[in-house]
């Protein structure tokens, strides 16, 4: 089988070869070798380099050589490299999750207007930092970070219960898609009045969110977002047959006595959990959604989601690993803006994909 062709099986939640299973089992194994390996490396590079030894005793409990190790790794690069591979494996996963609700090879998290909405709170706590000190919108801008994170999550919310209600009157994917569009066409035209209105200082802090980041995400942070985030990757792991057969479209997956509609909300569900999490404390990360879902599709020469999800977690984990610990080079003192470090590496991959791929456009088969 040449590489980009998408194997057809007679029935969802059906094994494949011998020969094909091996394969998965080695790209598995081999994105999840990867994620350990690029999580120690980037604790380990930076600007102030630390000793792999080092890294390996404080990871195991172990005081290191130096103390300032301890404080680097601890209080600074380890929070960084957990919410790198959490948010990461998250995006690819709802990439993978809205590929196939969809059937579009070109939809990712943020093509419901997740991210959109999620602008769109923050938009307006950097407008409403300006205004009335008893605003709702001063009173999360008097929070600081935690503040954003909140406005963030609450526009996501909105964004996906208009969808959910808009849902309950569509019968068609294609139909959801285009809805979902118009609505982060609205949120973001919100975001640019709402920026009108902004002082100077607030509008370049808004535009400093929609860069994207793994840096700023603290201890107490993890605490929420990591169980947020386990709770939506629960879901797409519970629903993979329910995906394979909504792969072959709905009408099939009703003479299988599927509820299609019902497997439909709980995949949406899942997704906006992710992206939701992953983007209201880390802003709107680019590309890695669209991008790992056609990498592991590709690596793994199938679309059954029983080893694409689990490899796309564990592949979107990597990727995630590898651009922030691009952005921080060694012996230089500024990080460089995520968001260019992911576009750099997804838009080539995504063109690539699509004109080596004679079935992406046709949609994704098992």
């Amino acid at each position: 089988m040449r590489t980009g062709t998408l194997r057809t099986a007679r029935e969802p939640g059906v094994p494949a070869a011998t020969p094909g299973r091996r394969r998965r089992a080695l790209v598995l194994a081999g994105f999840a070798l990867a994620s350990a390996v690029l999580f120690v490396l980037t604790i380990a590079l930076g600007p102030q380099r630390v000793p792999l030894d080092d890294v390996l005793r404080i990871l195991l409990g172990q005081p290191a050589q130096d103390p300032r190790w301890t404080v680097i790794v601890e209080e600074l690069r380890l929070p960084r490299a957990l919410t790198a591979a959490a948010a990461g494996a998250a995006l690819a996963v709802a990439g993978v999750q809205m590929q196939t609700l969809f059937r579009n090879p070109l939809a990712d998290p943020y093509s419901l207007g997740v991210s959109s909405g999620a602008s769109m709170g923050v938009a307006a706590v950097v407008a409403g930092s300006g205004g009335a000190a008893g605003s709702f919108a001063g009173g999360l801008a008097g929070l600081g970070r935690i503040g954003l994170v909140l406005a963030s999550a609450a526009g996501a919310g909105a964004v996906l219960a208009l969808v959910l209600v808009l849902s309950l009157r569509t019968r068609s994917a294609a139909t959801l898609l285009l809805i979902g569009v118009m609505i982060g066409s609205m949120a973001t035209s919100l975001v640019s009045v709402a920026l009108v209105f902004a002082r100077p200082e607030h509008a370049q802090q808004f535009l400093l969110w929609g860069l994207g980041t793994f840096d700023a995400t603290t201890w107490p942070d993890l605490v929420v977002m990591l169980p947020v985030l386990a709770v939506g990757l629960a879901l797409a792991l519970l629903t993979t047959k329910r995906l394979n057969a909504l792969l072959l479209g709905e009408d099939y997956a009703r003479t299988m006595g599927l509820n299609a509609r019902s497997s439909r909300h709980l995949s949406l569900l899942g997704t906006t959990i992710l992206a939701g999490g992953a983007t209201a404390f880390c802003g709107p990360v680019a590309f890695i959604g669209l991008a790992v879902a056609h990498l592991t599709r590709i690596a793994l020469g199938t679309s059954d989601h029983r080893v694409m999800v689990p490899t796309a977690l564990f592949a979107g984990a990597a990727t995630a690993l590898a651009c922030t610990m691009l952005s921080h080079l060694p012996g230089v003192e500024t990080a460089l803006p995520l968001n260019a470090i992911t576009s750099l590496f997804g838009a080539p991959v995504v063109v690539a994909l699509l004109v080596r791929s004679r079935r992406a456009m046709r949609g994704m088969e098992l």
